[in-house]
């Protein structure tokens, strides 16, 4: 999206929060501290994020089992969830957290520098890059100074048990809590602090785009409110880019019961998918060659990007590694054989290519003018999927596009010695075709092959 919003002319930051405090991250930490006897990213053959949220899941594991065990015992499953000696262990560590205890800041530190170390091969072997990385623990404190100031102005109020409230009822939603009654913070604390400093940060900003899940569009929808209570002039340029889910063949995944396809994993299961189908339509020379690798890589990227990117944002949607990478769908791979076919053609066809734009008495066949006037839609594309915030736009054009070459390329000759200004027509033609094509396969994170 941020691509896509370049190509039509906006300044675009990428920035990334890495949500590295609150009680999900003390669960990894006190889950490591009693039951990983010293284990490390080195020690145990993983990658550190991996590692980290190993124990996130064990800690789930044995806080389920204290709640049955206090069941059992008679209390209600309600006061469980609360006494669990887990649940005591991980509010006390969040507590310490926040009040700068050395031994909790020092493990916080090592963990989360594993997790980070992960991230940071997943990013690049997904082509991720960002200009700025905010780090929720350097944030929520400027969060807790808006929420100060709020209950001051009487946009808040607090309770008596301490915990601070917004009440947003008269635009449809609930009460919310900002803050807990043990004076730590909850998600959206966060959240407005970070608000608050991109706007401070960036004169002149006009957007806030959060990439993030509908599972959090109600989150979204009071972010906005507090913000519009709190009477700030830029509340209405906070915009959530809300996606739907993507499910597996396997089922919806939970990062707490450890059902998760990691990407990593998924990485790992699609490239080599794209490298059967490569070894098996037999024309690679050598298999093996570095050449060879970085192709099955990028055509791996392409099944998976192109799948995903291909349906409405907000629709959720099942992807399934193997149809992703059908040579003969509605696939990245499919529109990449398209383009590597394009250039050798064009290759094939040097020598007839004539310079200038003088194609003499050619008339375009009905195939050449759909070519035509699907070339000419490209502004138009893409300024309606920066104005929608909506990259299916651009991969079904993509599609269109490559679809409408390979009508063409059947019917029509294109290197043809015997009639040089056709030739040239249709191999300037093919060239426009595939520099469109390119470009939006490169807008939605696609390198294209040159070769296949």
């Amino acid at each position: 999206m941020s691509q896509i919003l370049k190509a039509c002319g906006h300044k675009v930051v990428m920035v990334n929060l890495v949500n590295d405090r609150g009680i999900h991250i003390c669960k990894s930490m006190l889950a490591w501290q009693k039951f990983g006897h010293g284990e490390t990213p080195s020690s145990a053959g993983l990658k550190g994020d991996h590692l980290v949220g190993k124990y996130y899941v064990l800690f789930d594991k044995k806080y389920k089992e204290q709640i049955e065990s206090l069941e059992k015992e008679g209390m209600s499953k309600e006061d469980a969830e609360k006494k669990a000696p887990l649940m005591t262990e991980i509010q006390e560590m969040l507590r310490k957290w926040e009040a700068g205890d050395q031994e909790v800041m020092d493990l916080w530190k090592k963990m989360n520098g594993w997790v980070y170390d992960g991230f940071g091969e997943t990013y690049k072997k997904l082509g991720v890059t960002f200009d700025k990385i905010y780090y929720e623990s350097q944030t929520y404190l400027l969060g807790k100074e808006i929420i100060a100031d709020g209950v001051s102005s009487g946009a808040f109020y607090k309770k008596d048990d301490g915990s601070v409230w917004i009440d947003l009822q008269d635009a449809g939603l609930d009460s919310k809590v900002l803050l807990r009654s043990d004076g730590t913070s909850v998600y959206i604390t966060q959240d407005m602090g970070t608000a608050q400093l991109r706007f401070d940060e960036y004169k002149g900003l006009q957007k806030l785009i959060y990439v993030v899940g509908n599972e959090q569009d109600y989150h979204f929808k009071v972010l906005k409110e507090i913000f519009r209570k709190l009477k700030r002039d830029w509340a209405d340029g906070l915009y959530h880019l809300s996606y739907g889910m993507v499910d597996l063949p396997t089922g919806k995944m939970k990062s707490r019961e450890g059902t998760v396809v990691d990407a990593d994993d998924l990485i790992k299961e699609i490239v080599e998918e794209s490298e059967m189908a490569t070894k098996a339509q037999g024309k690679l020379d050598n298999y093996d060659s570095p050449e060879a690798k970085q192709l099955y890589h990028d055509l791996g990227m392409s099944a998976l990007k192109y799948f995903i990117l291909k349906v409405d944002p907000k629709k959720r949607m099942l992807f399934n590694p193997a149809e992703s990478i059908d040579l003969n769908g509605n696939t990245g791979p499919f529109i990449s054989y398209t383009y590597a076919r394009i250039r050798s053609v064009l290759r094939k066809g040097e020598s007839l290519k004539r310079t200038g734009d003088n194609f003499g008495t050619h008339h375009p066949s009905k195939e050449e003018k759909s070519l035509i006037r699907l070339i000419y839609q490209y502004p138009t594309i893409i300024r309606d999927a920066a104005e929608n915030y909506n990259p299916a736009i651009v991969a079904s054009y993509a599609y269109d596009l490559a679809k409408a070459y390979n009508h063409f390329y059947h019917d029509h000759v294109v290197v043809d010695a015997n009639d040089q200004i056709v030739s040239s027509f249709r191999l300037h033609l093919s060239e426009q075709t595939s520099l469109v094509i390119s470009k939006c396969m490169s807008l939605i994170g696609v390198n294209v092959p040159e070769r296949m």
